[in-house]
């Protein structure tokens, strides 16, 4: 018997309910996630983030989100409970966000941010937990993690804390992890290390990844398959080095919008958008 995917998402729908009618954010979105880098690409305002949110229940009031299907590892994620919801968030599906100076608790030093975390899914003591922080703060390439440990979030660069926040959320052993841009605030050298992290991690420990990004190129050279969203709904799905194959009218012209060093031009194109994508 095949082992069901890590995740499995059958017509998703995310709708916030206003004064002025109901917005969609997500609109019908179905992909099912194996032990590989998925990539998510798409402009802003497209439904990337909020898909990952929707999958953890992270979508605030009036926000409504709708499935005929949501698993994780064949578990029904539509059924449980807060209780049984706070079970899967964080120790069997991690997410990983944009900006560390939002994420981590500014009055908390790092290395207990992620102790915390260790200790609240693994019930260890202070003791055990320390040991296991300082370790992973290691395995995310972290130089004189016992030094680290003792600093506050304003005291650490922005590589240094993107790859903390990739410890907290690693240090309960997901299975899955959702990166919503978790180098887009990083010059390109940082960014790189930090994408190296996440693939070996993904590699070595048989994880699935959600990669959320705006940057096709990056996404095109790192991730497995990709999806391409526009308006909440997926326009294209395709192996990720395929990309530049797309066939889709809207990766096409968001292909065309990427600068080329080779082939500079005195103005980029500009991105046409078809409302009957949304519908079709």
């Amino acid at each position: 018997m095949s082992e069901p995917p890590l995740l499995d998402v059958q017509n998703l729908q995310v709708r916030f309910h206003t004064r002025t009618g109901i917005v969609e954010a997500v609109r019908g979105l179905s992909f099912a996630l194996g032990r590989e880098k998925l990539g998510v690409v798409g402009e802003s305002g497209s439904g990337k983030s909020m898909t990952g949110r929707a999958i953890l229940r992270l979508v605030p009031p009036p926000g409504e989100v709708i499935a005929d299907r949501l698993a994780f590892k064949g578990e029904d994620l539509r059924g449980l409970d807060e209780v049984g919801m706070r079970a899967i968030r964080g120790r069997r599906i991690s997410m990983v966000l944009q900006d560390p100076k939002f994420s981590l608790n500014p009055v908390m030093t790092v290395g207990d941010q992620i102790a915390e975390a260790y200790r609240l899914h693994h019930r260890a003591n202070r003791r055990d937990a320390h040991d296991r922080t300082i370790a992973m703060l290691e395995s995310v390439r972290i130089r004189d993690a016992r030094r680290v440990y003792d600093l506050y979030p304003h005291e650490v660069s922005g590589g240094m804390g993107q790859r903390v926040m990739i410890a907290m959320m690693l240090i309960p052993e997901p299975d899955v992890i959702i990166a919503d841009e978790p180098t887009s605030a990083l010059d390109v050298t940082v960014q790189m290390q930090v994408l190296a992290i996440l693939d070996d991690l993904v590699t070595q420990r048989g994880m699935g990844l959600i990669f959320i990004s705006h940057d096709l190129a990056l996404v095109g050279s790192f991730c497995d398959r990709v999806l391409v969203m526009y308006g909440g709904r997926v326009m294209e799905t395709l192996r990720a080095r395929e990309l530049d194959s797309a066939t889709h009218p809207y990766t096409r012209g968001l292909l065309s919008c990427l600068p080329q060093l080779d082939r500079p031009a005195a103005t980029l194109p500009t991105l046409k958008r078809d409302p009957a994508w949304l519908t079709q």
